[in-house]
């Protein structure tokens, strides 16, 4: 008896074990077969704390992470030999998808992606192109066209600012739309344009704001990430105008932004990631602007009343044909400029 019940006990407790087994085993299984996490990461070439530029990026890193459900990771880069670093760093970790946040990332992605082919890079405000490089190049210059046109309206001086963080091509391309705009309704607009020399310098914004307005000026369009900041402070301190860029900064200083040129990087970013885990991403330039709903103006409703009624119809207009297609007003200036022009593919 106390033989066949041991004998019992150990056949059971055999039975046991192997059922643990196979159930690891097959646990194991289920593990191998669950759906790989996507991972994206960001560089930006300035902090997420400036309420333009680069914050906007990371809300759109944010937004892949929370839709998509991706492991995400970003780094501020500061010099160019970080964006080589990081871009290699990311590919050698097997990310899927890297953004480089601005036109200055270009030739870091030409060096190094074609040694990383399983990692996809994408390259803001650019227009390199390789098998697993995409540049996202936004028609900035449409809507900075229709804030030209509400500030050639709205300026008593007759002396408008331009500022910026350094002289980029598309700053440079999308200075010259908004004063085309300006003086399509106000030809007797001048424009005076400055570059602070970085993108970061919160009183260096301030102090050309200031040169700018002791010349007569009294309305500027800043594109200056968090420099602009400055720039919007000098604009309370003499109760003048400015515009927003790249975020809607309307809320940032509701008292003296008339309007900001916005581009929807959240929307854009879930463009790329989403091909990307489909696995139908390309190499390729992706255009995107007012008609794309990716670059738009968006008055500022608490100064509204500041914009002739005949402006901002005239403006509106132009977002119409925009919308369309059909705005013939930038093709040259588009034609002639650098931003405007593909650069070699990546070998």
């Amino acid at each position: 008896m106390i033989t066949n019940r041991l004998t019992r006990v150990a056949v059971c407790s055999i039975l046991t074990l192997l059922a643990a087994c196979g159930g690891e085993k097959a646990g194991t299984a289920a593990s191998s077969t669950a759906p790989k996490k996507m991972r994206v990461a960001l560089l930006t070439p300035g902090p997420i704390s400036d309420k333009s530029w680069n914050g906007i990026a990371h809300e759109g890193l944010l937004a892949i992470r929370d839709s998509l459900g991706a492991e995400t990771s970003h780094i501020q880069t500061k010099t160019p030999a970080e964006f080589d670093e990081n871009f290699r760093q990311y590919g050698a970790q097997g990310y899927d998808l890297v953004i480089g946040n601005g036109f200055e990332y270009q030739e870091a992605a030409t060096r190094v992606a074609p040694g990383y082919p399983k990692t996809n890079y994408a390259i803001t405000s650019g227009r390199v192109t390789a098998p697993n490089v995409a540049g996202l190049a936004f028609a900035f210059e449409e809507a900075s066209y229709q804030a030209g046109m509400i500030a050639g309206a709205v300026t008593t001086s007759n002396k408008i600012g331009l500022i910026a963080g350094t002289e980029l091509p598309p700053v440079k391309t999308s200075f010259l739309a908004f004063e085309r705009g300006a003086k399509s309704v106000n030809p007797k607009v001048s424009v005076i344009t400055s570059y602070i020399g970085n993108w970061d310098d919160v009183s260096a914004g301030k102090e050309q704001a200031l040169a700018q307005i002791a010349q007569g000026v009294d309305i500027i369009f800043q594109n200056a990430d968090a420099a602009g900041l400055g720039v919007f402070q000098a604009a309370r301190e003499q109760k003048i105008l400015a515009f927003g860029t790249n975020a809607d900064q309307n809320s940032v200083a509701p008292d003296v932004i008339i309007a900001s040129v916005v581009i929807d990087l959240p929307k854009a970013f879930l463009m790329v990631a989403r091909e990307v885990q489909a696995g139908t991403f390309k190499g390729r330039v992706i255009n995107l602007g007012v008609k794309d709903d990716v670059v738009r103006l968006v008055v500022n409703p608490a100064l509204s009343n500041r914009i002739p009624t005949t402006a901002m119809a005239a403006s509106d207009s132009v977002g119409l044909l925009l919308k369309a297609g059909t705005f013939t007003g930038l093709a040259d200036l588009l034609q002639g400029s650098d931003s405007a022009k593909p650069l070699p593919p990546a070998k």
